[in-house]
């Protein structure tokens, strides 16, 4: 049975409905992931150490999609939930025409500030011609990277989470077998890893405008959009968060670049990439969550139904905090396969990831309400409480963290700086929730 925005949501319709997101933010994360895999054991460290650098600024660029694509669909779901469809429908056409321009300009911007930017992160040598290879071919599928992020809200708010599944994951699909024969058969090198990632992003970002802009059944379509700067600026501000957390996150990653390059030279940022390619598997699945159930949220808060808000912020919490100490623990007992996998090729390599993997652990148990509170008010359209959450985490928080934990724990304390910096800003969501109670009535 087809689930809508309009229903009461039990567990398992809940989970029924956001399960696509989940799957579908998964199967992202693994674009970088087959790519580092391949990288590291068939082109070898110095290549994954220069995809591992590179990555920030890719991940920078691309951020302006987020952030139109969470703040726009806020918009639209309120929208729905108000019963205004013809707007919802030229306002969604406005954010994706945004998406698209504003990457044609960010890419021709990312060409010009590529290597600058490249070696202020450290790289030099072969390292840095590595990093420019890759970062000049990924630069060409900049725009539907960032339409793919930009459609993942919009496929949830149109009722249509399984068929924005259907495209990830296809085009994860292509990823996949494109690395193996590029890298692993061709022998491509990082080119090869490159290119199989622009050919999967171009599929990933075209395949939704082909559908929405024919005839479908789904709740959007696309058409003459609502060309208006204030509706535009409306969504900037109320996706700013996205926005922060996904360019401050990668600034973040260059700092970590930075401080392992010091303390452990090539082989802790080696070991950093295997980490973050963990922790963005087994955040995605928090962030899914948070993807799916957001569309909920717009469209209670739009038609007033305080009962559903209530109940959507109360079983959401009860299932990101079960899926966190499940994840912790399961991040816990897999961090030595998993780095066998990644580095096992190099023995002192391998116990360094292992050891890195099992201190970063315990953040999953931390995170999903720092994720999930920051797009919960997104989704209610409170984009300042958004970005709150995002720049403590990140450019406070992390900042802090990332150069103060080293000096107290040595190595050790880098691998524990995140833990500290999602404590921090635990509290902190924790506060703002019970501050903000009764203006938006979830409690």
């Amino acid at each position: 049975m087809a689930l809508h925005l309009s229903d009461h949501f039990t567990y398992g319709r809940l989970l029924r409905f956001t399960l696509p997101s989940m799957t579908m933010m998964v199967f992202t994360s693994i674009y970088s992931v087959v790519d580092g895999f391949f990288v590291s054991n068939y082109v070898g460290k110095t290549a994954f150490a220069a995809v591992t650098l590179i990555f920030p600024l890719l991940s920078i660029l691309g951020a302006a999609g987020f952030m139109l694509g969470a703040g726009g669909a806020a918009i639209v779901g309120k929208l729905l939930g108000e019963k205004h469809p013809r707007l919802a429908c030229r306002s969604f056409s406005l954010f994706v025409y945004a998406t698209l321009g504003s990457g044609v300009v960010l890419a021709l911007l990312g060409e010009a500030v590529l290597q600058p930017v490249a070696m202020l992160l450290g790289a030099q040598g072969e390292t840095l011609e590595q990093s420019l290879l890759y970062g000049r071919i990924s630069l060409l599928s900049l725009p539907c990277f960032m339409l793919q992020f930009c459609f993942q809200p919009f496929f949830v708010t149109a009722e249509k989470p399984k068929l924005g599944l259907a495209v990830t994951v296809g085009a994860g699909c292509v990823n996949m077998l494109l690395d193996a024969l590029l890298v692993m058969e061709l022998q491509w090198g990082i080119a090869g890893a490159a290119t199989a990632t622009v050919v999967s992003e171009m599929l990933g970002g075209l395949m939704p405008i082909v559908y929405f802009s024919r005839p479908n059944t789904s709740l959007l379509c696309l058409e003459s959009a609502c060309w208006s700067v204030r509706m535009l600026m409306r969504g900037c501000s109320n996706g700013v968060s996205e926005l922060l957390t996904n360019v401050s996150y990668p600034l973040l990653m260059a700092l970590y670049n930075y401080q392992l390059l010091r303390f452990a030279g090539e082989d802790g940022v080696a070991a950093f990439g295997v980490l973050l390619y963990v922790s963005f598997v087994f955040s995605a699945i928090f962030l899914g969550y948070a993807l799916g159930v957001a569309p909920l949220v717009s469209y209670a808060y739009g038609a007033k139904t305080i009962y559903e808000l209530k109940n959507l912020f109360h079983k959401s919490m009860v299932l990101n905090l079960a899926a966190g100490f499940g994840l912790a623990a399961m991040a816990f007992v897999a961090a030595q396969p998993l780095a066998v996998v990644f580095t096992g090729y190099d023995a002192s390599l391998c116990t360094l990831t292992t050891r890195a993997l099992r201190l970063y652990a315990p953040v999953f148990l931390l995170c999903w309400g720092n994720i999930f509170g920051s797009s919960f008010f997104t989704a209610l359209n409170n984009g300042i409480i958004s970005a709150a959450i995002a720049v403590l985490r990140t450019l406070v928080f992390g900042v802090v963290a990332i150069f103060a934990m080293p000096y107290l724990l040595g190595l050790d304390g880098i691998w524990l700086a995140w833990n500290a910096a999602e404590l921090a800003t635990f509290a902190v969501t924790v506060s703002l929730l019970v501050w903000k109670r009764h203006a938006y009535h979830y409690v």
